[in-house]
């Protein structure tokens, strides 16, 4: 029996190649003499690189960037065993995850630690850049980077907060290696610049912003998009996805990127499509499994190309959230790793021990379940 083992992570509990393990082994014990095609995932957000660099072979490389107050600060890109392709996360660089409570704020926050990352895979000779986009905690339409990288920023005087102030911004003398590499732009989100779905006003309060700097935030933005766009030559500021990771969706757009769902991305990069052909069985999972696993994640992911491949999905969660039920009904089984009342932290650690036990159990004299 031949099983593709393709989880998300389980945040604050496992890594996807720590569930990968903790799936391998309870394979092992249900089915002695599985063969298990281990393939961690991810969706573009935090992890993707180390994932990427887990399913395909590769090295993790450490970066020194600026963090998003400008701080020095160690990130991490991973290369490819062929040194050809760089696996970058935006979070390395500007994650919410690098600010203490306190700091933060979208109004302060900026990306010129991309930049950082994207010349430290320049410079190591990668002709593709794989960039994530999640978990970031900036709000500048990508305007550090851009700068970091080259760009120069035309400004009237006086200087202004609302950025009224931007007159034009000259894409031209950027890093002129960045026209000869694929920019692949892995994105979870839809999100245009501007508007009530736009970066600032769904995104904003969530990276620390109040109601009154969602609206200096909106302004921003307003005034970035008129130059970008005609930076761009087209109308960038509405593309799905603009408004990714605080308008850098919208930067990499406007200098030759292409943005893609990040869980499709990853798949076709670490050949997901390939490893279920001739498969018996996949095995996927992640923390929280509800109705929002079906757009843009893993879970949802992995569905969609077993069906089209004819492989039975057993799904795993540490619970089971509002809408789950679709999922259910669209696999052959949703397996819960534990059903005992635990507090939080102690399910957390319990995951890599609950997960084994789950797919141990869920596989026992395993069939597959006939759907119409």
């Amino acid at each position: 029996m031949r099983i593709v083992l393709a989880p998300d992570s389980f945040k604050e509990s496992m890594t996807a190649r720590e569930a990968v393990e903790a799936m391998a082994r309870g394979v092992a014990a249900a089915i002695p003499g599985a063969v298990c095609v281990r393939l961690p995932m991810a969706d573009g957000g935090e992890g993707t690189a180390r994932t990427l660099v887990d399913a395909m072979g590769g090295t993790l490389l450490p970066v020194a960037v600026r963090d998003p107050l400008g701080r020095a600060a160690l990130g991490e890109m991973a290369l490819s065993a062929d040194g050809r392709t760089a696996f970058l996360e935006v979070a390395a660089a500007v994650g919410l995850g690098l600010l203490g409570p306190d700091e933060r704020d979208p109004t302060r926050a900026g990306t010129a630690g991309v930049a950082d990352l994207l010349r430290a895979a320049l410079d190591a000779g990668a002709r593709r850049l794989v960039v994530g986009l999640g978990g970031s905690s900036t709000n500048d339409a990508g305007f550090g980077m851009l700068e970091a990288l080259g760009a120069r920023v035309e400004r009237s005087d006086p200087p202004r907060q609302d950025w009224s102030d931007l007159v034009a911004i000259d894409l031209s003398s950027l890093d002129p290696r960045l026209a000869t590499v694929d920019l692949a732009i892995a994105c979870d989100v839809t999100a245009p610049l501007l508007g009530e779905q736009g970066a600032s006003r769904v995104f904003g309060p969530q990276k620390g912003a109040s109601a009154a700097q969602v609206v200096l935030l909106e302004h921003r933005m307003t005034h970035a998009a008129r130059v970008l766009d005609r930076a761009a030559g087209t109308p960038v500021s509405g593309s799905p996805g603009a408004g990714a990771a605080g308008g850098l969706g919208a930067a990499f757009l406007a200098i030759g990127g292409h943005l893609e769902p990040g869980v499709e991305l990853v798949a076709r990069t670490a050949g997901l499509a390939a490893a279920l052909a001739g498969a018996d069985l996949v095995l996927t999972g992640e923390g929280t499994v509800d109705g929002e696993s079906l757009h843009g994640k893993v879970v949802g992911g992995v569905v969609a190309l077993a069906a089209a491949a004819g492989v039975p999905v057993v799904v795993l969660a540490g619970r089971r959230g509002q809408g789950a039920e679709r999922v259910e009904a669209l696999v052959d089984r949703l397996v819960l790793l534990s059903e005992a009342d635990r507090t939080l932290a102690e399910a957390l650690a319990a995951g890599p021990a609950d997960l084994e036990r789950a797919v141990r159990t869920s596989l026992a004299g395993w069939t597959p379940s006939p759907r119409s």
